[in-house]
């Protein structure tokens, strides 16, 4: 596979509510082109379906939406959209450690993840939490899962052709 071939990979990360969505949508689409968004979340309770429906209204009407909690590396394969929205990995880490993968299992699933953004073609963006900034979890379920993403992070980081860090709603590019 050729450069010119291959997908690139835009890698998109901040803490909670600082606007790594809407950018990542934003940076999906410049020109209003199609995309499938591969939304991860679950819901388990009124609030995280209150939220889950929140963002199913403020896609644009055209974009193709796939709900994928776990096989979000075939699912990936699978779209034929120009462009490709991960939102986002950080529930999609948490999905496969509680579903009972191990983490090398994870980190293997990562690794297909991010062969298949390349080899789809287009543009695969990623969003992600940054849940490292914060204080050392009280509980080793919650430092696994702190440690885990971290891990998967940096190799969609390292994997990416674009690396953005949002603030407080502004874009920080990393590479």
């Amino acid at each position: 596979m050729t450069p010119s071939e291959t997908g690139r990979i835009v890698f998109v990360t901040g803490g909670a509510r600082s606007g790594k969505s809407t950018f990542a949508e934003r940076r999906a689409a410049p020109d209003g082109g199609g995309v499938t968004y591969l939304a991860t979340a679950q819901a388990f309770d009124d609030e995280m379906n209150e939220r889950i429906a929140r963002h199913r209204a403020d896609r644009p009407a055209g974009w193709v939406t796939r709900e994928e909690p776990l096989a979000v590396p075939a699912a990936l394969h699978a779209v034929t959209t120009p462009a490709a929205l991960l939102d986002c990995l950080s529930l999609w880490v948490s999905n496969l450690m509680l579903a009972g993968h191990t983490d090398g299992a994870v980190l293997d699933a990562a690794d297909d993840l991010l062969r298949a953004a390349r080899e789809r073609g287009g543009v695969t963006v990623l969003v992600t939490n940054e849940v490292g900034f914060g204080i050392v979890p009280d509980n080793a379920l919650a430092r696994r899962y702190r440690d885990l993403l971290g891990w998967v992070n940096q190799r969609a980081a390292a994997a990416s052709d674009e690396a953005h860090l949002i603030v407080s709603g502004l874009p920080l590019r990393l590479k």
